[in-house]
C-alpha cells in the first residue's frame, strides 16, 4: 500500500473519531451526530482516495449498525427503494440494447449526422436529452435512454471501459451524458419530479409557478448552458480523439453492412420504445417507472435477448446497487433525524444584517454545497427548499428570484458527486470514469453553472419576476 493512501485512511479515521467524540451541538441528538460522523467519513474516504466508494459504503453500513447508530431496517431501507432498483434494471436494459446490435446501429445513425467530431457527438447527447425532457418527469429514466446511446457511440469509436482506451472518447461522452441531465432537468418544469413539488411549496410564499412561467424563467440560463457546457467539458476534459472527418461516411458504410434489423433488434426496439412511451406517460397513467423497467427486462429474458449468463457478467451493477443504496439510506436518515433543518436554522442566524444580494449569494452557495450530504435531489429540496426560502424572504431577498434560483440549483448541482442524483449512477458505473474524475469534474461544472446562473440568470430573473 502506498504512503498516500495510508495517510488518507489515517486522516479518514481521525476525522470520524474527531466528529464522533466532539461535544454534540445543542439541538442535535447523539444518534444524529454519530450518523453525521460516519456519513462524512465515508464521503471523505472516497474524495481523499483512501477507499473506493463501494468499500467505503460497505464499511459505513456495518459501522452504523454495529455502533447502534441505526437499526438494521433503517440502514438497509435503500435496498428496497424503487428508484435504486430502476437504476439496476436500466443497466441491464442498456446491456440488451448493446448486445443485440441496436445500440451500435443507433450509434452509427448519430455519427452520420454529428460524427465529424467528438464534440459534435457530445452536443448530440445534450440535444436529445433537451428534446425528450419535458415528457419525462424522471431524469433517471432519461438517463436510461441516454446511457445506451453514449455507450454505443463510445464503442463505435473504439473506446472501451479500460485504462487503455477509455479516454479515447468514452469518458468524455459519458460525462456529457451525465452533465446534460443537469441542464435539461432545469429547463422544463416537468423534466424532474422535484420541480413541480418545489413549485407547490413556493405557493406558500405567494408565488404561482406553472409550465410557462418556469420556461420563461429558465430559458435564458438553461439555453446558454446547453450551448456552452459541452464546449466547457471539452476544454477541461478533452477526448484523445477530437476530429473524425471520415466517421459519417464510415458509419453509413457500416450501416449498409449491418443490413436490415435482426429479430433481436426488432424485439429490443419495440420493447424499448414502449418503455420510453410508458415512462413519459407514467405521471398521467399513474404507472410505476420501476415496474415498467422490470416488465421490459422480463420481455428480454423471455425472448432470450438477455440470458442469465449475460446478467451474471454484470458484476459492476451489483456493486453500484450496494453502494448507492447504503448512501441513500444514510442520507435519508440524516434528513429524517433533523440534521439538515438544523443546518438551515443555524445559517439563518448567521446571515442577519447582510444586504439581500449578499444573503442571496450565501444562501445559494450553502444550498449547493450541502448537496455533498445528499444522494437525492428531491430529498434535499423537500428538506431545505422551504427553510432556505423562508430565511431569504425574512432577510429581504425577493421571493421569486430566490425560489427559482434554488429550484434551478436543485437540478444543476446534481453532478457535484457521483451519488448526487440517481440519474448519475449508470454513467458513473460505466467504467469509463474514475471516482476522482467524477468528483473533480462534478465540482467544476457545478461551479460553472452556478456562475452562469448567478451572472446571467439572476438579472434575467429580476426582469421576469418584477
Amino acid at each position: 500500500m502506498d504512503l498516500r493512501r495510508l495517510g488518507a485512511r489515517a486522516a479518514t479515521l481521525a476525522l470520524v473519531a474527531g466528529i464522533w467524540f466532539w461535544p454534540v451541538p445543542a439541538g442535535l441528538t447523539v444518534q444524529t451526530w454519530h450518523l453525521f460522523a460516519i456519513f462524512v467519513g465515508s464521503i471523505f474516504a472516497v474524495v481523499a482516495g483512501a477507499l473506493p466508494i463501494f468499500t467505503a459504503s460497505v464499511f459505513a453500513a456495518g459501522a452504523v449498525i454495529l455502533s447502534g447508530t441505526l437499526s438494521p431496517a433503517k440502514a438497509y431501507a435503500g435496498f428496497a427503494n424503487g428508484t435504486i432498483l430502476l437504476i439496476v434494471i436500466a443497466f441491464l436494459v442498456a446491456r440488451a440494447v448493446v448486445k443485440c446490435g441496436l445500440g451500435e446501429r443507433l450509434g452509427y445513425l448519430v455519427v452520420t449526422v454529428f460524427g465529424r467530431s467528438t464534440l459534435g457527438l457530445g452536443y448530440s447527447l445534450f440535444l436529445v436529452d433537451a428534446v425528450i425532457a419535458p415528457a419525462f418527469p424522471s431524469n433517471t429514466a432519461r438517463g436510461g435512454v441516454l446511457y445506451p446511446i453514449a455507450f454505443s457511440l463510445a464503442k463505435a469509436g473504439g473506446s472501451n471501459p479500460d485504462e487503455a482506451t477509455r479516454k479515447r472518447m468514452g469518458a468524455f461522452l459519458m460525462f456529457c451524458g451525465m452533465a446534460s441531465l443537469t441542464v435539461s432537468s432545469g429547463l422544463w418544469l416537468t423534466a424532474m419530479a422535484a420541480n413541480p413539488v418545489g413549485a407547490e411549496i413556493a405557493r406558500n410564499f405567494g408565488l404561482k409557478i406553472d409550465f410557462v412561467s418556469w420556461l420563461v424563467a429558465s430559458s435564458v440560463p438553461s439555453l446558454l448552458a446547453l450551448a456552452t457546457l459541452p464546449v466547457f467539458i471539452y476544454k477541461i476534459f478533452p477526448p484523445e480523439v477530437t476530429k473524425t472527418p471520415d466517421a459519417p461516411s464510415e458509419a453509413r458504410a457500416a450501416l449498409r453492412k449491418m443490413g436490415s434489423l435482426s429479430t433481436e433488434e426488432k424485439i429490443v426496439a419495440v420493447t424499448f420504445l414502449a418503455m420510453v412511451i410508458l415512462w413519459a406517460m407514467s405521471g398521467t397513467l399513474k404507472l410505476d417507472s420501476t415496474a415498467i423497467a422490470f416488465t421490459g427486462l422480463g420481455v428480454f429474458l423471455a425472448t432470450n435477448v438477455l440470458t442469465m449468463k449475460d446478467i451474471a457478467q454484470e458484476g459492476e451493477v451489483l456493486a453500484t446497487f450496494i453502494w448507492f443504496a447504503v448512501l441513500f439510506s444514510l442520507s435519508a436518515q440524516l434528513n429524517e433525524l433533523g440534521f439538515m433543518g438544523y443546518l438551515g436554522e443555524r445559517l439563518a442566524g448567521a446571515l442577519g444584517g447582510l444586504p439581500w444580494l449578499g444573503a442571496f449569494a450565501v444562501l445559494l452557495v450553502a444550498y449547493i454545497l450541502m448537496h455533498y450530504l445528499f444522494v437525492s435531489q428531491t430529498a434535499q429540496m423537500l428538506a431545505l427548499f422551504g427553510v432556505f426560502l423562508d430565511v431569504g424572504v425574512k432577510l429581504g431577498v425577493p421571493a421569486g428570484i430566490l425560489a427559482f434560483s434554488l429550484l434551478f440549483a436543485t437540478n444543476y448541482f446534481s453532478a457535484i458527486t457521483p451519488q448526487g442524483s440517481s440519474a448519475n449512477i449508470m454513467f458513473a458505473g460505466s467504467g469509463y470514469l474514475t471516482q476522482g474524475e467524477l468528483y473533480r469534474l462534478g465540482a467544476i461544472i457545478t461551479a460553472f453553472l452556478f456562475i452562469l446562473h448567478l451572472v446571467i440568470g439572476t438579472p434575467w430573473l429580476m426582469w421576469v419576476t418584477r
